[in-house]
Order: structure tokens, then sequence, then C-alpha cells
């Protein structure tokens, strides 16, 4: 399984290499210097996906027309696939979250925190990625990060843009769709902990 994680890894960062996918657009990320607690929250609505940018409720009746048509799955298979889906939608900003206090751990990043910033998602694309035995292809978000108050929402302090966004990280769901967007979202989290690290300098 390691060997396949790692051969997983060295593809997407041999096709990711020199691009730039994650960019402080406007604002800065310092304003958090003096915070222990920032609230996170993605938005996941009129997302577009693959490269025909289709809804998600087109990308929905695909996948389950294709479960459906393989004999070796068909209802009961899809009841769980669809189940599976609702439920990591309501988990990917815990992911995110999760990402965040990897990289930077002077700050305690959690949904539903009472706290003065939040950090949003606000997703506009996603390709699910794919797994094939050896091979996979890590899921994209394109999209943007905002660091806005949380009484506030339009009051914007800092805004990243996410292009494709597709860096590499593992979870036990890797090989499904939503948890291959899952850890997207923990991947993303991780990189922006980084440039958060960075801003405090």
């Amino acid at each position: 399984m390691k060997k396949l994680f790692l051969l997983v890894f060295v593809i997407i960062m041999t096709t990711a290499f020199g691009q730039e996918k994650m960019k402080i657009v406007a604002g800065s990320l310092g304003v958090l210097k003096d915070q222990t607690e920032v609230n996170v929250e993605v938005k996941f609505e009129n997302v577009l996906f693959m490269k025909e940018n289709i809804t998600e409720a087109q990308y929905l009746e695909n996948r389950k027309k294709q479960v459906l048509d393989n004999p070796k799955r068909g209802e009961e298979a899809w009841k769980k696939w669809i189940e599976e889906w609702e439920k990591y939608k309501n988990e990917y900003a815990n992911y995110f979250a999760k990402g965040l206090n990897k990289t930077y751990k002077n700050i305690s990043f959690k949904k539903d925190a009472s706290a003065k910033y939040t950090l949003l998602v606000e997703t506009h694309w996603i390709f699910p990625g794919w797994h094939a035995g050896l091979t996979a292809m890590t899921a994209e978000i394109t999209g943007k990060i905002k660091l806005i108050e949380t009484n506030n929402p339009s009051a914007v302090l800092a805004e990243i843009e996410l292009k494709k966004f597709d860096k590499f990280v593992q979870n036990e769901e890797f090989v499904m769709e939503y948890g291959r967007i899952a850890a997207a979202y923990e991947s993303t989290g991780r990189y922006l902990g980084r440039e958060i690290k960075k801003s405090m300098k």
C-alpha cells in the first residue's frame, strides 16, 4: 500500500511541478498573529464538476448510472455511495481544519468556532480524480479562500486563489470520489497553514 501511495505522490508532484496552485491575491494573513482560535467554513453550493463543467445534479446522475449499470453493484451500492457523498459534504470543513491544524499549531482551527475571524472556502469547481488500482489521480479544487470577520462577512481581510489545487495527501477513503475530495480539502488546509506560518514572520 505504501508503494502505491508513493507512486501516486511521484505522479502528482511531477505533473504539478512549477504550477502555482495557491496564491494570495489580496490582503494579508498576518492579521491572525494574535488569534488563538479561527473558525473555518466550506461553501459547496453551485459547484461545477469535471472538465465539462457539469452541475452537481448532472454529476450525480452520471455516477448513479455508472453504479447501476455495473452488474456487481446495483441499487444497494448506489444507496451506500450517495449516503457517503452527502455525509462527506458536511465533513469537508473538518478536513480543511485538520490540514490547517497539522501545519500551524499556534491557532486552533475548527468548524463552528465562535472566533473573531473565519477562513471561508468558496468552492467553484471540482475534478474528483480517479483510482485504478496501481495508479490514481488526486482531486482538484478551484475556488477562493477568504479571511473574513465572522460577524461581518463583507469585511474581507485576505483572499487566496485556488487554481486546480491537487497536492497529494492520503486518507482511508482515497479510492472513492468523496474521499479524494476530502483529501484535497485537507491538503488545501495544510498548504494554507504553511502560508499562515510565513505571514507570521
